[in-house]
């Protein structure tokens, strides 16, 4: 499969508005942000998405405007997340039927725990199902379930199964990723956003960024920077993008990227209850992070 994933994707927050009804407006100001900021992919209903809050027909709806908004200005990816394998086939099959997708993003089971033997089988069955190209997405901090190297060295032999995206924030993991699948045809991203350059450096085609809806040109530097080997703007633009992910752990997740995203002129609501807003001492602090990343005056 030639599809290969790369650059800086960003797994989009859902905007909404009181009622919990898509906010089109603000979701579609978003992507042309990111567009006119150089972003190379868009990846909604992932985490930073709350996926978990939203039921199918909402999603359909959401991809329908994924792609009207994008306008081939960018990938498109989407998420295919269930505890069960038939829940994340259904799935898959609604994401095909939509069309105009390039890739799925597959997360591991959540709750239950699962042998890798169970792990192989869950991802062999998703793509036996679908014609998509699959991205692996281990997010054991969130999840419980991790997806370990030699399994995923075994996936890449299926076709369609293109890609991992190593959310562990082990990078041994991310480098065992890349080792162990040399020559493949498969790519590693980066899915913890203080660990780009680090992951570039070892062989990762891209990054899988959540902060990246804030900061989206910053995130992009780091890549292009990269890749033009001014190492030094690079590690610059990385230095300025960890502060906003390590900023991330003063609220329950995605809640302040949503909050710095109100406070730079996207106003895309609030995260789902039981999630609450930051409180004021909160968003003050984030207020200086911001300020002191230039994206705030």
């Amino acid at each position: 499969m030639s599809f290969a994933p790369k650059g800086i994707v960003v797994p989009i927050v859902t905007p909404v508005d009181q009622d919990g009804h898509l906010n089109e407006k603000a979701y579609r100001g978003l992507i042309d942000y990111l567009a006119e900021n150089g972003i190379h992919g868009v990846f909604p209903f992932g985490t930073t998405g709350e996926f978990y809050a939203y039921d199918q027909g909402f999603y359909d709806h959401l991809l329908e405007v994924t792609k009207d908004a994008v306008a081939g200005r960018m990938q498109i990816y989407a998420g295919a997340n269930h505890i069960t394998t038939k829940g994340a086939i259904a799935i898959a099959k609604a994401v095909e039927k939509v069309g105009g997708i390039d890739a799925l993003s597959v997360l591991t089971p959540m709750f239950v725990s699962q042998t890798q033997e169970e792990v192989y089988e869950y991802y062999r069955a998703i793509a036996s199902e679908t014609s998509l190209p699959i991205i692996i997405y281990n997010n054991k901090p969130k999840t419980n379930v991790t997806v370990e190297p030699k399994t995923v060295a075994k996936l890449a032999e299926i076709d369609n199964i293109v890609a991992a995206k190593d959310s562990t924030g082990d990078m041994t993991n991310a480098e065992e990723y890349i080792r162990l699948t040399r020559g493949m045809n498969f790519s590693v991203m980066m899915g913890r956003d203080t660990l780009i350059l680090a992951g570039l450096h070892y062989g990762a085609t891209g990054a899988i960024a959540s902060c990246a809806n804030v900061a989206p040109r910053i995130a992009v530097d780091i890549y292009e920077k990269f890749q033009a080997k001014d190492y030094q703007g690079a590690l610059d633009a990385q230095f300025k993008l960890s502060e906003l992910r390590i900023a991330t752990n003063m609220g329950s997740f995605p809640v302040t990227l949503k909050e710095a995203l109100k406070l730079i002129g996207h106003d895309c609501g609030d995260c789902v209850p039981p999630i609450l807003p930051l409180h004021d001492d909160q968003r003050e602090k984030l207020r200086v992070v911001l300020q002191n990343m230039g994206l705030l005056k």
